[in-house]
């Protein structure tokens, strides 16, 4: 799939937000905001990641400028780490993959982090087409299943 990635409009927001409440989607990122569903607290996190210039946040954009989801870069410098949200509806497309390689184009610094549930299948396996490699695991608490869940640690080095 074709993607482009551009600054994050206020208009991309109400997409996000949407992605971010889909009960499968939440499942199989975990790792989530205790309550996704509280617009205030999701509208203060954005407004916190596009005020930090530390912060690199794009919005994946699709064929006829579809909003289908974001990708960002976030961190100190040693712990810098990869994140993304694909639109379910867009899952299996090669959506996540063309957008994490976007933005590894953009944020050149190395190493990059990157964390998936140990179940999250398909996560892991875009993070290793992208050049990532497991470098260990964790377990931690996922908001979104209301429990303790393994983690797999990915790391990319070149």
């Amino acid at each position: 799939m074709n993607v482009v990635l551009r600054d994050v409009r206020d208009a991309d927001l109400p997409v996000f937000f949407g992605q971010m409440n889909d009960p499968e989607a939440l499942r199989m990122a975990a790792f989530t905001a205790k309550d996704p569903s509280d617009k205030a607290q999701f509208q203060a996190h954005w407004e916190r990641i596009r005020q930090d210039p530390t912060i690199v946040a794009r919005t994946v954009v699709g064929d006829g400028d579809e909003v289908i989801g974001n990708v960002g870069v976030f961190g100190p410098p040693e712990e810098r780490e990869i994140t993304y949200w694909i639109g379910r509806r867009y899952w299996g497309r090669g959506a996540a993959t063309a957008a994490l390689r976007a933005i590894l184009g953009i944020a050149t610094e190395r190493p990059l982090h990157a964390r998936a549930a140990a179940d999250n299948l398909a996560s892991i396996q875009v993070l290793k087409k992208c050049g990532f490699a497991v470098h260990g695991d964790d377990r931690g608490y996922a908001n979104a299943r209301g429990e303790e869940v393994d983690e797999v640690l990915l790391i990319l080095v070149d």
